[in-house]
């Protein structure tokens, strides 16, 4: 339960392998987003296939944040650029081994918000599609 737990977290940092900005205005990212770790030598897993649109009436700071001058996690601002989470989550960034790494961090974030809303969400096929 713990590894399905850590493995939705992850998936809702909204990175694709590409990244994206969050533009100001009515430009609010892109409608689909594909997470695939690009950064880490491990195995690479499935991609998971984000509905970012569909997760937008949560607001962006639900998911989005920025990295302060500390190095640590700072509330997101509107209109900030939107960086692609392996920038910061990768196993080279010397980060504590829960948020190493894309997978794990979208996990995370992904099933917290899945089992207090809908826990049918939590199935791996939800994201894991196979396309």
């Amino acid at each position: 339960m713990k590894k399905i737990y850590i493995y939705g977290a992850v998936l809702m940092c909204c990175c694709t392998t590409g990244g994206f900005a969050m533009a100001s205005g009515a430009d609010n990212g892109p409608a689909e987003i594909t997470l695939q770790t690009t950064v880490d030598a491990q195995k690479t897993p499935r991609p998971a296939f984000f509905p970012h649109q569909t997760h937008q009436k949560l607001g962006c700071e639900k998911c989005h944040h920025g990295k302060g001058a500390d190095g640590k996690k700072s509330a997101y601002v509107k209109g900030q650029k939107i960086e692609k989470c392996e920038t910061c989550h990768n196993d080279k960034t010397g980060m504590p081994e829960k948020l190493a790494n894309l997978k794990r961090v979208s996990h995370i974030l992904c099933m917290e918000c899945h089992l207090e809303n809908d826990k049918e969400l939590i199935k791996c096929g939800t994201c894991h599609t196979k396309k």
